[in-house]
C-alpha cells in the first residue's frame, strides 16, 4: 500500500521526539502532526502575564476545555467545565509540548518501582499491577536520554542509588546557590543524604544548543538559550535536520481511522484553517499527553473498534495517576541570618539543586510492613512577582487587601526575606475513580467531545504524603527557617499526568503491550506517559523520554530494520 510517511506521530512533546529522531536517523519518513502553534527560542521571553496569566502557549479554555469531575466530601461528583472554574489542565500545546515548560529535574525510577504490587502488597481499592518490564530493560535507554537530551548533574554514592551502566552524567552540574551548602550542612547533621538533583538543562554548550543562561525563570516558562532538553530542541530540530521528518504545527487531529480489518490507515485532521486534512502512513504513534491520548483514542470509532480505538476491552482511559503528594516552604528571614547568607539569597538565578530520597521507602512499624515513599525536592521561590501578588493579596484573616497594603506585603517579601520551599513527589495509585471519558454535552471549537476527567485519589496517598511533609518541615526548622507550612491534598498537578493507556501482558487491565503497541491493532503505538501503570515518586519526563527511545528500536525492526 502506498502511504505519505512510513510512521505519523499525533503529538510533539517527550513521547513524540525520541521515536521521530530515531526513525528519520534510521531512514523512515516521519511526519509530526502538532495540535499547537511552532515556537522558537526568540519567542520565549520572560513574560509571567504571558507564561501564567494569559493563554499564549496553551489554548483559550472558551475554544478548548476539559470538563472535571472532583469528589463532593459526600460520597459523589462534583461536575464543572474548566472554562467555568479556570482550572487549566492545559500544559504547552504547542511543537516539543510541555517539555518546553518544565523544571527539567530528572529522576530515575528505581528497581521496585517496576514491580510496586510484588514488592510491596496490594492495597485495598487500588488497581496495581507490576510493569512487563524491568528497570534492566529500562536503564540502556535512561542513560542514552543523559547524552542526546542533556543531562546535568553529579552521581553522589547513596544506600538507594539505582544502578547505573555509566559512574556520572555527560554534562557537568549547572551552578548551584551558596544556599545548598547550608541545606547539606543541616542535612547532614540529621544523618541524612542530601542529594544534588540532576537537570535536563545543559550547563555548557554543547549540541548546536547554549548554555543555560541562569535567569531564574525556568519552571513554567520556555527557554530561550535551548538548554533546556525539550523535545523539540533536543530531538526534533536534530530529526528535522536529517530531511526525513516533517513537522506540521496547527494540526489538530480528531480522528485515527481504521479499514474492516482494524487497522489504523490514516490520520485525519484540521489544519489552521479549519480545513480537514488526511495522512496515511504505515504506522501510527500517539502522543498527545495521558488526557488528551485517551480522548482521541476513544473519538476513533471504527467497524472493528466500536467503543473507541484499542477499547475492546474497556480499558482506554482507565487508571489514569497523577503524582501525589503537595508543596509546602517557609522563610529564610535576613535579620536572624548572618549578613554572608543574606547576601547570597538576594542573588537570583542560581539553582538550589538539591533533594531527598532517604524515605524513597518507609520502615515504620506502625504501618506493619514497608511501605512505597517519596522524592523531596527542594528549591528558591520562583522569581516572578504577579504569582507572589496573587498569594499576598490575602491577609492573615483571610480578607482581601490592596493598595498601599499589598504594596507594603510585597515590599517585605521581597526585600527582607527568601522563599525556601519543597516538592513532594509519591505514587498516585491507580483507582477506579480516577479516568478519562468523552463528554456528552461539551465540545470544542471543532465540535469534537472534550475528555471528561475524573480525578478522585486515594486515601493512601494523602498518608505518605503527609509523612513526607513532616520530615520536610522538621529540616526546613532545622535551618532556621520561619513560618513554614505544608499543603498536602488529593488535587492533582495538571503537569504531572500519566497512565489512562497502560501497558501489560493482560488485555483485560491494560491497553498496550510491552512494546507500547495496543493489544488489538498491530500499528498503533502509545509513546507518551499513557503508558506507564505507576508512576514511581519522581517526575515523569526522564522516563517518558527513556520508554519512547527504548520503543522507537521496537517500530524500527517491526518496519524492517
Amino acid at each position: 500500500m502506498n502511504t505519505d510517511f512510513d510512521v505519523c506521530i499525533v503529538g510533539s512533546g517527550a513521547g513524540a521526539g525520541p521515536v521521530a529522531l530515531t526513525l528519520a536517523e534510521s531512514g523512515y519518513s516521519v511526519v509530526v502532526l502538532e495540535k499547537g502553534p511552532w515556537f522558537k527560542e526568540e519567542d520565549f521571553y520572560k513574560d509571567e502575564l504571558a507564561s501564567r496569566r494569559r493563554d499564549v502557549y496553551t489554548p483559550n479554555l472558551q475554544d478548548e476545555q476539559h470538563v472535571i469531575e472532583e469528589p463532593d466530601g459526600l460520597g459523589g461528583w462534583d461536575c464543572e467545565p474548566t472554562s467555568v472554574s479556570g482550572w487549566n489542565f492545559w500544559r504547552g500545546c504547542c511543537v516539543g509540548g510541555s517539555s518546553n515548560f518544565m523544571s527539567g529535574f530528572f529522576f530515575r525510577m528505581k528497581p521496585e518501582d517496576f514491580r510496586l504490587l510484588s514488592t510491596f502488597g496490594p492495597i485495598d481499592g487500588a488497581n496495581l499491577i507490576d510493569w512487563p518490564i524491568s528497570y534492566e530493560d529500562l536503564e540502556p535507554y535512561y542513560t542514552k536520554v543523559e547524552s542526546i537530551v542533556g543531562v546535568s548533574g553529579s552521581v553522589v554514592p547513596h544506600p538507594l542509588l539505582e544502578p547505573r551502566s555509566t559512574g556520572n552524567f555527560p554534562y557537568p552540574p549547572t551552578l548551584e546557590h551558596p544556599i545548598s551548602g547550608l541545606f547539606d550542612t543541616a542535612c547532614r547533621k540529621l544523618g541524612l543524604h542530601p542529594l544534588p538533583t540532576p537537570r535536563a538543562i545543559l550547563s555548557n554548550s554543547a549540541m548546536k544548543r547554549q548554555s543555560c543562561g541562569y535567569s531564574g525563570w525556568c519552571g513554567s516558562y520556555g527557554c530561550s538559550t535551548g538548554a533546556k532538553g525539550s523535545s523539540r530542541a533536543a530531538l526534533l530540530n536534530p530529526a528535522l535536520e536529517t530531511g526525513r521528518c516533517e513537522i506540521r504545527p496547527h494540526a489538530k487531529v480528531y480522528k485515527l481511522t481504521t479499514n474492516a480489518q482494524g487497522k489504523v490507515i490514516a490520520a485525519e485532521y484540521y489544519d489552521r484553517d479549519g480545513k480537514q486534512q488526511r495522512v496515511d502512513a504505515k504506522i501510527f504513534v500517539v502522543a498527545c499527553q495521558s488526557i488528551e491520548t485517551a480522548r482521541l483514542l476513544l473519538c476513533s470509532t471504527g467497524t472493528r473498534h466500536k467503543n473507541g480505538l484499542a477499547n475492546n476491552t474497556g480499558q482506554v482511559g482507565k487508571n489514569l495517576i497523577f503524582s501525589a503528594g503537595g508543596t509546602g516552604g517557609g522563610d529564610l528571614i535576613y535579620k536572624k541570618l548572618g549578613r554572608t547568607i543574606t547576601e547570597s539569597l538576594k542573588f537570583q538565578g542560581l539553582f538550589l539543586n538539591r533533594n531527598l530520597q532517604d524515605w524513597y521507602f518507609i520502615d515504620n512499624p506502625v504501618w506493619g510492613r514497608m511501605q512505597k515513599g517519596g522524592t523531596i525536592d527542594f528549591l528558591l521561590e520562583h522569581p516572578g512577582p504577579i504569582a507572589k501578588a496573587i498569594d499576598l493579596k490575602w491577609d492573615d484573616h483571610g480578607n482581601l487587601i490592596w493598595g498601599k497594603p499589598l504594596k507594603q506585603a510585597l515590599k517585605k517579601h521581597f526585600t527582607e526575606m527568601r522563599e525556601f520551599k519543597y516538592e513532594i513527589f509519591c505514587d498516585w495509585l491507580p483507582t477506579d475513580n480516577c479516568f478519562v471519558s468523552l463528554d456528552t454535552k461539551v465540545k470544542d471549537k471543532w465540535g469534537t467531545p472534550v475528555a471528561r476527567v475524573r480525578v478522585g485519589y486515594h486515601p493512601h496517598d494523602i498518608k505518605i504524603g503527609n509523612y513526607l511533609a513532616k520530615k520536610a518541615t522538621y529540616i526546613m526548622r532545622t535551618m532556621g527557617v520561619r513560618n513554614v507550612y505544608s499543603n498536602i491534598s488529593g488535587s492533582p498537578p495538571p503537569n504531572l499526568a500519566a497512565g489512562g493507556c497502560r501497558f501489560g501482558n493482560d488485555p483485560k487491565n491494560s491497553v498496550l503491550d510491552p512494546d507500547c503497541r495496543a493489544h488489538d491493532v498491530e500499528n498503533l503505538f502509545v509513546t507518551d506517559g499513557s503508558f506507564m501503570p505507576t508512576g514511581g515518586s519522581i517526575p515523569y519526563t526522564w522516563t517518558i523520554y527513556a520508554n519512547a527511545f527504548r520503543v522507537a528500536d521496537k517500530i524500527v525492526k517491526q518496519l524492517g530494520g
